[in-house]
């Protein structure tokens, strides 16, 4: 009896199945990997063999932009030009960080790993093609490495910012295969270790957002949405003119008093009577003034940063108006320590900490001289030496030369002419190019004291450098040690009080920025936790 003919069987009565096709059977010889190989070839073919409308004149110019990371550095420096407050400048140099990170590890490894050969031009059209074609292997992609770095850096520092760059950084891989010097997948991986790259830097240096809080939480603060209870404070010489407009606009319903320095003790006196909480825009100085007033009262303080650098509100991670907003709609408010140097002898027992702030330039004006005078307070730092004679020089330049120019020659005249003070500190005399105090333990950000991380530690962090010869790279050396060193020339510790003592008459000392005379003795420490401040606790 015989068996049906099927069509295709190989043997009669035998059932089988199709043969596949030649491109078929080399993909699955290949396995997954020729069929990616496949796929991305097609995807690129798509690509090189479409029209985008607009594209050709665009694209191309912008992939030749970003070669060396030439359009990223000028992008930087746009950020840091056109945004407002260290945040954008921040922001800029992470996204720059960033970069480097990544084109370093796709030069040195990436390259090497995979010797991708690039994309064959035939279909892609000649008016799309660079005029000079990339001589280096072509998996991954620097171009896109680079972008997806940049941007992400930004981003991680500043959304707004990285919400701008995101498009321009995504056109710069796309052109790369638009160009045809880039497979999709070269693209992809890319993308994905510059992205990579970012975190990494992150976990080293990292983000605002990922530090500690700098205080101790506060339940109690008032919530004040729009700044109902609110009284501000607004130094006219601190920020643009425009500045109690920004405040009045953010907070309709607060009371914005704008008034000179001159008039700012009497105003905070008058503003601290009549609100639920204070409110302060100015520099450093102003609000040592503010914080003076607001503890005296016992009101939480709202700080918006207004001066040339606004070292407290930016360790504080106040760095703009909104941000302050957020945390007075939500009455969230952290405490700090205040330093403080107190006159005279150290404080009896009973000096728990809780010491009443007097009035003055900063919240103490002079400190005076005289034993049983009432203490002065800062926020950030004290010194004696060379920097309060830097300070004062550059205040009487800065208003014919401008702040940054005035600051270099302070520090070319105060290390040329001038001359180690005599002191006794912790019971030992000594010659001193200088003594710091810091208001909390200040982090190495890079080569020098960065910022603290936390404002509520009740420690000074001292350092001390010793008279002699070569001042400046005595404090140099200094500046490099970090917060916990020792050395001939310099000395650093963490400590509770500092008793310095045998200064001479007209010594002068500076604090927040101001330069006042010293008294021939004095004790610095502590008060614990004596501010209330407004900080929102989740940074953006």
């Amino acid at each position: 009896m015989s068996t049906p003919y099927t069509p295709g069987a190989a043997f009669p009565g035998r059932r089988t199945t199709a043969r596949p096709g030649p491109v078929a059977a080399a993909l699955l010889g290949q396995g997954a990997a020729g069929l990616l190989s496949h796929w991305d070839r097609r995807l690129f073919h798509t690509v090189a063999t479409r029209r985008w409308p607009g594209a050709e004149p665009v694209l191309p110019r912008l992939s030749r932009a970003a070669n060396h990371g030439l359009l990223w550095f000028g992008t930087a420096a746009g950020i840091t030009v056109l945004g407002r407050g260290v945040r954008s400048r921040r922001a800029a140099l992470r996204g720059v960080a960033s970069l480097a990170v990544a084109s370093a590890v796709i030069n040195t490894v990436g390259k090497r790993s995979v010797r991708r050969a690039r994309p064959l031009l035939d279909a892609v059209p000649a008016i799309r093609r660079l005029e000079r074609q990339p001589f280096t292997t072509s998996f991954p992609s620097g171009h896109a490495a680079s972008a997806a770095a940049f941007a992400t850096g930004v981003a991680l520092e500043s959304r707004g910012w990285g919400a701008l760059v995101a498009p321009v950084a995504a056109s710069v891989a796309f052109s790369r295969v638009y160009t045809g010097v880039h497979y999709p997948s070269d693209v992809l991986a890319g993308l994905a270790l510059g992205a990579g790259a970012a975190f990494a830097v992150r976990e080293l240096v990292p983000t605002r957002d990922r530090l500690p809080s700098p205080g101790r939480a506060v339940a109690a603060a008032p919530a004040l949405p729009r700044g109902e209870g609110l009284v501000v404070v607004v130094n006219q010489r601190s920020g643009s003119a425009d500045s109690a407009a920004l405040l009045r606009d953010a907070l309709p319903l607060a009371e914005v008093v704008e008034c000179g320095p001159r008039e700012l003790a009497g105003e905070l006196e008058g503003a601290a009577r009549r609100g639920r909480a204070l409110g302060v825009f100015g520099g450093d100085g102003t609000i040592n003034l503010a914080a003076a007033v607001a503890v005296e009262r016992g009101l939480p303080l709202a700080v918006f940063p207004g001066g040339t650098f606004n070292h407290f509100a930016y360790d504080l991670g106040v760095e703009t108006v909104d941000d302050t907003c957020r945390a007075l709609a939500g009455g969230e408010a952290v405490r700090v320590d205040l330093g403080r140097f107190t006159p005279g002898p150290p404080p009896g027992p009973g000096a728990n900490g809780s010491g009443t702030p007097g009035s003055g330039t900063n919240g103490s004006r002079s400190a005076g001289s005289s034993r049983g005078a009432r203490p002065g307070y800062f926020l950030n730092t004290f010194s004696l030496g060379v920097y309060p004679d830097l300070v004062r020089i550059r205040e009487r330049w800065s208003p014919r030369v401008g702040g940054w120019s005035a600051g270099v020659l302070a520090a070319v005249r105060v290390l040329r002419d001038g001359r180690p003070l005599e002191a006794v500190v912790q019971g030992r005399r000594r010659p001193l190019w200088l003594l710091f105090a810091g208001n909390g333990v200040y982090r190495p950000v890079g080569p020098t004291p960065g910022h603290r991380e936390d404002l509520a530690d009740g420690l000074l962090d001292v350092r001390v450098v010793h008279g002699g010869r070569w001042p400046g790279l005595r404090l140099l050396a200094a500046a490099l040690a970090g917060p916990l060193s020792r050395s001939p020339v310099h000395a650093a510790e963490q400590l509770r009080a500092v008793r310095i003592s045998g200064l001479r008459p007209g010594t002068a000392m500076a604090y927040d920025g101001e330069v006042v005379p010293a008294p021939t003795d004095l004790t610095l420490d502590k008060v614990r936790e004596a501010l209330t401040v407004y900080r929102p606790r989740n940074l953006r």
